[in-house]
């Protein structure tokens, strides 16, 4: 690794392990940053899911927590294959609640009541936003030719969209 994107990777708080892809360095030092940044919004995404699955109320409870139960578990399986893809390419990934809350963009909703609408409209919010951030870091993976990266970038860019589907939906009809 060049002294320089060592010193980089350093100062980020990341160390680069060689010799378990062809990836340059500095860009599995990119791509590694941006699947953090990545890991914590899941993890948020995830944690906000489960809090409103839990608060929810109202008229249509049964089917609103169980949906938001479904879409919890999907973005929860989400969270091991970002962090592995992290792995597998020689970078770091999250160490702890803490780091998440430093790289997550995702924001948390600590408010003690939420009606059901806002909670469905807000994670509608979140998960297009999460489809954002992912086709950013399918750009990045572009610029590095790592194929297997974006590749499964495009499968959570297909479970997120479907999930702002239906939420917007449910949305629309209240």
């Amino acid at each position: 690794m060049p002294k320089e994107t060592a010193t980089q990777a350093k100062k980020a708080g990341e160390a680069v392990q060689e010799g378990l892809t062809d990836l340059k360095s500095e860009g599995v030092t990119e791509i590694t940053a941006e699947l953090r940044r990545l890991l914590a919004d899941t993890f948020a995404l995830y944690l906000k899911t489960k809090n409103f699955h839990w608060h929810m109320s109202g008229q249509h409870f049964r089917d609103y927590h169980l949906l938001l139960d479904e879409h919890s578990d999907q973005i929860f399986a989400v969270t091991d294959e970002i962090a592995e893809r992290a792995r597998k390419i020689g970078g770091t990934t999250l160490r702890s609640i803490g780091d998440i809350s430093r790289h997550q963009r995702v924001k948390d909703n600590d408010e003690e009541r939420v009606a059901p609408k806002e909670m469905l409209a807000e994670l509608a919010t979140d998960n297009r936003a999460l489809t954002r951030y992912f086709r950013s870091a399918h750009e990045i993976c572009g610029k590095y030719n790592d194929v297997a990266t974006a590749s499964l970038i495009e499968v959570w860019i297909d479970q997120t969209e479907r999930r702002s589907w239906f939420l917007s939906e449910i949305v629309q009809g209240l």
